[in-house]
């Protein structure tokens, strides 16, 4: 049921922030299946990892089977919720931003894949699972020593570590025909947008911020993504429009007003243009 605010779930209460799950733990599970099963957002990143069984996701609207060998990631902001669980065993990590190395963590973030779900073979699976295993058996600890919280720091980040890899080698081999110019454009101008979208809405502004043409970021976006400028930065506008109607109560004026629209009739014609309905009846489908 849609309330006036999304959910916010935060670690503050975790001295280490962060937390450790295993899914096949059934009686925790159960408590925190209560919790999940309300669409929420993270002010931290969270890894869903399958060994075995299946968990089912809404991630941004989009539908998520995390099978086997499969990890999910989530990104601070992200509105998901569980739809369903089928003899999960494997592990729920949440961790805080700035515990894990910066330069890894814009990997994930710069990403143009707006759902992460990596796909793991065998050898990557036992590393993974074994790092996993280390993390939940260091966490258990509690220990007050000097150096434990630097130890699940660093064993954390290993892990996250190993992800980054993964999931480069698997971006490198679909985006492998572009320069590194155009990606690295390409890249920091998706950054811009996700920190910028609220104030800034024209191609221009982002591209003076990248200090080069609006031809030159429109070609260039446009060669590595398939899509105009202008269309990525309203798509990420009117992304978080789609959470705010489906998950609040808030009018369309006033979620016109709250992502920078004076004029809802205006905001309306360009969220039909670019979802392919009317705010009004994005809500009652998705309601």
């Amino acid at each position: 049921m849609a309330t006036h605010d999304i959910p916010l779930f935060h670690l503050e209460k975790n001295p280490f922030e962060m937390g450790i799950l295993s899914l096949s733990d059934q009686t925790t599970l159960e408590l925190v299946n209560e919790k999940v099963r309300i669409p929420h957002r993270h002010d931290h990143y969270c890894f869903f990892f399958m060994e075995s069984g299946c968990l089912n996701f809404s991630v941004d609207f989009q539908n998520i089977d995390i099978q086997p060998s499969s990890l999910l990631i989530t990104r601070p902001g992200q509105i998901h919720e569980l739809g369903f669980a089928k003899d999960p065993a494997g592990w729920l990590l949440a961790f805080d931003a700035h515990f894990i190395d910066e330069k890894a963590r814009s990997v994930i973030d710069q990403s143009f894949v707006k759902v992460i779900l990596l796909q793991l073979d065998e050898a990557e699976k036992t590393e993974v699972c074994t790092l996993f295993n280390l993390i939940y058996s260091t966490e258990c600890e509690k220990s007050p020593a000097n150096f434990h919280q630097r130890l699940l720091q660093t064993l954390i980040n290993a892990l996250f570590y190993k992800i980054v890899l993964i999931f480069q080698a698997q971006e490198d081999k679909r985006i492998q025909s572009y320069s590194s110019r155009s990606m690295e454009i390409t890249r920091r101008f998706h950054q811009l947008v996700k920190a910028h979208f609220l104030l800034l809405k024209k191609t221009a502004d982002y591209a003076s911020k990248l200090n080069i043409t609006v031809s030159y970021l429109n070609d260039t976006v446009k060669a590595v993504t398939g899509f105009s400028s202008t269309y990525l930065i309203q798509l990420e506008i009117f992304r978080e429009a789609q959470r705010f109607l489906v998950y609040t109560t808030n009018s369309v004026k006033e979620i016109a007003f709250q992502l920078g629209y004076d004029d809802e009739k205006y905001f309306i014609r360009l969220f039909s243009k670019t979802i392919g309905t009317s705010p009004a009846s994005f809500r009652k489908k998705y309601r």
